[in-house]
């Protein structure tokens, strides 16, 4: 007879593959919207697989390998301590400036649909504007932390990460990616507007950023034209209101309860691509508002689990682990917002995926190591592994 062991769960801490302290709780959350994006991309692709790959599971594999990989990256960053990506802030900023360079470079940026954003390695295509999200996040969170008082005080602090914020956002539209230019310009200025940057400087920040992409977007036609789809997608349902009308259709479709897993029609080539930017209207379809409400529920306890993370760390006046939670919670529960306002019609369409549901590699595997760098905070302030140095001293 073959002997089966069964490991208590508790039993991982103790022997120390995970670090002592871990939020279980945050874990549990990520495990479950996971768990329904690999549900959610099973369902929405398999017809689209299955016509153009000859494999109703083709995305699903690729989904679950990406997912393997997130799970070892973050595996990996879950055992480096802050203090190094601290000490490297400037090295990631380098380097996050240098692969959005990179991208635009004919022969080595892969270009797709017009836009030019990804770096073919191997078995995955990086999209560097994912990367870029995260490497905004530890820069700015650095800087808060070795200014945390000049940056209350005298406003020419600010010039030089919004150089580097600006020179980012320049580098997106050159792809173009409006959408993750919105949301990096959107969780920097929330982070230094926690950071209690004076009001009058920070109103100005934001006239400034709004202006600028007010401006963007009435001077491109191709986003007037999304603009105006969008406050009334039926007056031109078969053309550039078309994406929105399906996906309308399929909230329409899904009343309380839905019409069943799998049972989708929209995915039957109604919704172009529907296992990426638009899974949530197939989630909507197939689950009804009771899954969109659980959805929206989790991603809710999510943010809040890591806004409780931040806060042990203003505690122990940690700054800079403070602001990387303080900076993931805002990218993350950002990024649902306008995920589930354009599908839902709220928003203009963006191309922006649903953290852990939609289908992308670089989206998931980056989601995977920002929740384990928050992960990580939550040991090192429950464990006191490391305390930041004071601000004095990192002032150098």
């Amino acid at each position: 007879m073959t002997a089966i062991a069964v490991v208590h769960p508790r039993s991982i801490f103790s022997r120390g593959l995970l670090p002592r302290g871990i939020d279980t709780t945050a874990l549990l959350l990520v495990a479950a919207l996971a768990s329904i994006g690999v549900i959610m991309v099973a369902s929405a692709s398999i017809s689209y697989a299955a016509l153009n790959y000859n494999d109703a599971f083709f995305f699903l594999r690729r989904h679950l390998a990406y997912a393997t990989i997130g799970l070892i990256a973050g595996f990996i960053l879950l055992q480096v301590p802050l203090r190094f990506w601290f000490g490297r802030s400037n090295l990631v900023a380098a380097l996050g400036i240098g692969l959005l360079l990179v991208v635009l470079i004919p022969g080595i940026g892969r270009e797709v649909n017009g836009a030019r954003r990804w770096i073919g390695l191997g078995i995955i295509n990086l999209q560097v504007a994912e990367v870029a999200k995260l490497v905004a996040i530890i820069y700015i969170a650095a800087y808060i932390q070795r200014h945390h008082f000049a940056i209350k005080e005298v406003w020419s602090t600010f010039l030089r990460p919004l150089a580097l914020i600006g020179v980012m956002a320049l580098l997106l539209l050159a792809q173009p990616d409006f959408g993750s230019a919105v949301v990096i310009a959107a969780t920097v200025m929330g982070l230094f507007f926690l950071a209690g940057v004076r009001l009058w400087v920070f109103a100005s920040l934001f006239a400034l950023a709004s202006s600028g992409l007010a401006l963007l977007a009435i001077t491109s036609p191709y986003r007037m034209k999304r603009l105006s789809s969008f406050l009334d997608p039926w007056s031109d349902m078969y053309n550039t209101g078309y994406q929105l009308t399906q996906s309308l259709i399929a909230f329409g479709r899904g009343e309380w309860f839905g019409v069943g897993l799998g049972n989708s029609v929209q995915k039957l080539f109604y919704l172009p691509e529907a296992h990426t930017d638009f899974v949530f209207a197939i989630l909507a379809e197939e689950t009804g508002l009771f899954g969109v409400l659980l959805v929206v529920g989790l991603f809710v306890l999510l943010v809040r689990r890591i806004f409780t993370i931040a806060r042990k760390a203003v505690q122990r006046q940690d700054w800079f682990a403070a602001y990387i939670a303080f900076g993931a919670g805002i990218l993350i529960s950002g990024q649902a917002f306008i995920n589930i306002g354009v599908t839902s019609g709220l928003l203009p369409t963006k191309g922006l995926t649903l953290p852990f549901i939609s289908y992308g590699g670089s989206s998931l595997i980056v989601s995977c190591c920002m929740i384990a760098l928050v992960l990580r905070i939550g040991c090192e302030m429950d464990d006191a592994s490391w305390t930041a140095k004071k601000v004095e001293d990192s002032e150098r």
